[in-house]
């Protein structure tokens, strides 16, 4: 495989990664005003949002199985469109059904294209040699960026979900349907290294410490994802516009700290990276549950982003180098913890907060992050700078 083959198919997963991180922040930042729009009431909120990563999750697993004939860029290259349109949905309806249908076929459409993408990243890492996986998920913040300042204007100018939604679709869709001619799958992976998993198959005990800590990142980002927002009006009597920042200022730091995140692991190794982030992030929760104020509390988000970047694509790059001859499938059931953190941390905190205090709701997930740190040891030694054992330190430099 050529250099100028590998750079433009790393450079088109970037572009794919940005469009998911704005899609996806268009729908959470606005979850208030959809809860309007449909007049969802808040004991039935939770449920809405646990459908999304059900189905996603769902949709993770049957990825593994049609991703084994087709290959993920071909689920890639069909998911984000559909991921894009359904957003669309969202906001064209007016009655509850309408909502669930298009929330369902977002959910199922997102599984899809998490896996497919992070598979994509996974074998590009491999066939680079070096760590690159946290500069894609940097490219998601980036687009978490964009997607949450679109978020604001439609906030601030008092704009319908169909007009928030209707130009950002028509300008994505055609960009990531262009940009997917360019996707390329890294090819096998090197010999596997003392401690990785013989043969083709799917230890579930060598996974699952990745899994946990996949949710544990998962409960805290959903808490953030979901939240947020709401938790800033109704705790922190922050207004509509303002509660839109908090996910933006995390999308800001959470782009940061991935920004760096490779230099990092290339220096230090990925089990210190991501023990350093864990605290970190114990950190933002805990500023978020006592801040006095709006601002305070959008600080609190703040730090929680950077603490939060490093983990989950390290959690990938993890699985890569554990199952190097079947990763496709080792993320493809990593992924599935993605949504049972979403799962497990969007109604927990509902439930918590309506039943005790949103404030004392941040404790739980603020704790659970806080227990990766026992798990950083899942990610190599600090020898494995490279973020995991089949990244080679100088093989081919593309790039």
């Amino acid at each position: 495989m050529t250099d100028a083959r590998l750079r433009r198919g790393r450079g088109s997963l970037a572009v794919s990664f940005f469009v998911q991180g704005v899609t996806f922040a268009l729908l959470v930042t606005r979850i208030p005003a959809i809860q309007d729009r449909y007049g969802i009431s808040d004991g039935l909120l939770p449920v809405f949002l646990a459908a999304v990563p059900i189905l996603a999750g769902v949709a993770s697993v049957a990825t593994e199985k049609v991703v084994a004939r087709v290959g993920p860029a071909v689920v890639l290259r069909w998911a984000q469109p559909f991921v894009l349109l359904a957003l669309l949905a969202v906001g064209v309806g007016s009655e509850l059904w309408a909502v669930a249908v298009a929330l369902g076929l977002f959910g199922l459409a997102v599984g899809a294209l998490d896996a497919s993408m992070n598979m994509l990243g996974v074998s590009l890492q491999r066939a680079y040699g070096r760590s690159i996986m946290l500069g894609f998920h940097a490219s998601y913040s980036l687009g978490g960026i964009a997607g949450a300042s679109l978020a604001w204007v439609g906030a601030h100018w008092h704009l319908s979900l169909f007009a928030s939604y209707l130009p950002v679709v028509a300008v994505l869709l055609p960009v990531a349907f262009v940009g997917s001619r360019w996707y390329v799958a890294g090819g096998a992976g090197p010999v596997e290294e003392a401690g990785e998993s013989k043969g083709s198959g799917i230890a579930f005990k060598l996974l699952l410490p990745l899994c946990l800590v996949m949710t544990f990142a998962y409960i805290g980002d959903s808490t953030v994802s979901n939240w947020s927002a709401k938790y800033l009006q109704d705790v922190l009597g922050s207004s509509e516009e303002l509660a839109t920042v908090p996910y933006n200022a995390y999308m800001v730091t959470t782009l940061l700290g991935r920004a760096v995140g490779d230099f990092g692991v290339r220096r230090l190794g990925a089990a210190v990276v991501v023990r350093g982030g864990a605290v970190l992030g114990g950190l933002g929760f805990a500023l978020v549950a006592v801040a006095p104020g709006a601002w305070a509390g959008i600080a609190g988000f703040t730090v929680l982003g950077l603490g939060l970047s490093v983990i989950v694509p390290q959690t990938f790059a993890a699985a890569g180098r554990l199952f190097p001859g079947n990763s496709d499938a080792a993320v493809a059931r990593l992924n599935v913890f993605n949504y049972v953190g979403f799962l497990v941390g969007s109604p927990l905190v509902g439930a918590l907060g309506d039943a005790w205090s949103y404030r004392g709701a941040m404790v739980v997930p603020m704790a659970l992050v806080l227990v990766t740190v026992v798990y950083a040891t899942s990610f190599g030694s600090r020898e494995a700078r490279y973020g995991g054992g089949h990244e080679r330190p100088r093989t081919v430099d593309v790039g």
